[in-house]
Parts: structure tokens; C-alpha cells; sequence
């Protein structure tokens, strides 16, 4: 279970390994450019019911803390989803990976 710090709370958000690598991306991306954007979320099973969504902004610091030690091997499309959602009004809303099989697999 990975961990997102932002701005000055000491309170972590609890994000899955291989979805905040993959929303980690994103969110470089957006402030590289300096842009400023929400991300939303579902609760963690182990929180309160309820969903999430904190203002993203260039200026306040952010750290990404991963339990494993070696990166994943990122799914260009989910980027790519969280990427267009991230432009998008309502901002990135955290999706699961949609994994698609190999043609001829099942």
C-alpha cells in the first residue's frame, strides 16, 4: 500500500502500490507544466466510507511513498485515461486498471 503526502498534512492517503506509481506520472506531468487540477478517490476499505478530492497545485509540496522497493511496469492506456481525465473539469478521478487481454487470449 503506497502512500501520498501533500501540502502540510501529516495525514496520509492511502493509495494502492501500482495505482500511485501510475497516478504519480500524471501528477508530474501537470506540474511540470505548472498546472493545477483536483484528484478524487474512493475511501480505503480500512477508512470511513466516502470518497476524497484535494486541489493539486505547483506551489505545495507533495511525496509519493511506495512499500515496494522496485517500480512497476506502467499501462500506457491507464496513464492515458488518468491523463484525459486530469484535464477534464471534474480532474483525475482514481479508476482501477482496465487490463486488456492479448488478442487471441482470454
Amino acid at each position: 500500500m503506497g502512500i501520498l503526502y501533500y501540502g502540510g498534512s501529516a495525514m496520509p492517503i492511502h493509495i494502492e502500490d501500482r495505482a500511485l506509481a501510475h497516478l504519480k506520472v500524471v501528477i508530474v506531468a501537470k506540474l511540470r507544466r505548472n498546472e493545477s487540477f483536483t484528484v478524487s478517490w474512493k475511501h480505503h476499505e480500512s477508512e470511513p466510507t466516502g470518497r476524497s478530492t484535494i486541489w493539486i497545485n505547483p506551489s505545495l509540496p507533495i511525496r509519493f511513498v511506495f512499500d515496494d522497493p522496485e517500480a512497476p511496469e506502467l499501462n500506457r492506456a491507464w496513464i492515458e485515461e488518468l491523463a484525459h481525465s486530469a484535464n477534464a473539469l471534474g480532474g483525475i478521478t482514481l479508476t482501477e486498471e482496465h487490463v486488456e487481454s492479448a488478442p487471441g487470449h482470454s
